[in-house]
């Protein structure tokens, strides 16, 4: 069982900039808590996400140990060159969009320059010994009128594993999936490509939270995306509610399952504590 905490996430939308000391000093009681990878920061453009300007000053600052991996998001090569230079960072993830619009918004590219660009990326990422996570943004459907079915994902599936891509997150951008979708991705996907692994990065309102968690959990997922008190979320969620799954409630999930997650859970209230701090302004 992978439980990937994602601090990034929660941070990127926040206006007010979080001093890199604090940020620095919360990481630092997450990479003590025990979670299996920590999604700490990104390697893009300060002027798209200015919150994040200071990754690789967090980064100099990080007491790491063996148990715990770091993952940083990438948005084109340059960024994946920069993470690079950063042999602490094991995983880069790049965010794929089943949605032509929001792949726009968000790499500022269509689909089919970014499927060209993250061949390329791919390439490097196996040359230069670090691993590539797919998100498949709005793999669950979008509030844009694109063209989206089971079918598409699935499609998308076939060309990563292609490439060599071992890690997929299906990703619930704006809280649309139903458990009868997340059913048949993990179940089906698991199934054709067994070499792959799949994780549910969800987003969800309050209520809707375990229904997802349950039928990913229940079709075979093994890897879960959350953060701490569920702060985060997609700009474009329409939703004010809808916010990232919060980690304390899919570790009492897991637990009920008799699941090990490896989490210290006194290192885990610290976190929840500092947590108070770094996101003050919510």
């Amino acid at each position: 069982m992978k439980v990937i905490e994602c601090p990034r996430d929660a941070m990127q939308g926040i206006h007010e900039f979080i001093p890199t000391e604090l940020k620095s000093a919360y990481i630092n009681t997450l990479l003590r808590v025990g979670f299996d990878t920590i999604d700490f920061g990104s390697f893009v453009s300060p002027k798209a996400i200015p919150q994040l300007r200071d990754t690789a000053e967090v980064l100099n600052q990080l007491q790491l140990n063996p148990s715990t991996k770091l993952l940083a998001i990438i948005a084109n090569l340059r960024g994946a060159r920069d993470a690079f230079n950063f042999e602490e960072i094991q995983y880069l993830g790049y965010p794929f969009s089943i949605s032509e619009t929001f792949q726009q918004r968000n790499t500022n590219r269509g689909i089919e320059a970014a499927w060209m660009d993250v061949q390329k990326i791919q390439e490097e990422v196996v040359s230069n010994g670090k691993e590539l996570v797919v998100y498949f943004s709005m793999g669950f459907g979008n509030p844009y009128g694109d063209e989206w079915n089971l079918e598409i994902v699935e499609s998308w599936a076939e060309k990563f594993n292609k490439i060599g891509v071992k890690i997929i997150s299906l990703s619930d951008t704006v809280g649309a999936a139903v458990p009868e979708d997340i059913a048949y991705l993990f179940s089906t996907l698991g199934k054709q490509y067994p070499e792959i692994e799949f994780g549910a990065h969800f987003h969800s309102r309050p209520d809707r939270w375990k229904e997802k968690i349950d039928a990913a959990y229940q079709n075979g997922c093994r890897r879960f995306d959350s953060t701490i008190k569920g702060i985060g979320g997609c700009p474009f969620a329409k939703d004010e509610l809808v916010g990232n799954i919060a980690t304390e409630n899919l570790l009492m999930y897991l637990n009920k399952q008799d699941q090990t997650t490896g989490v210290n859970t006194q290192a885990f209230g610290e976190a929840v504590l500092i947590s108070t701090k770094v996101f003050s302004h919510l």
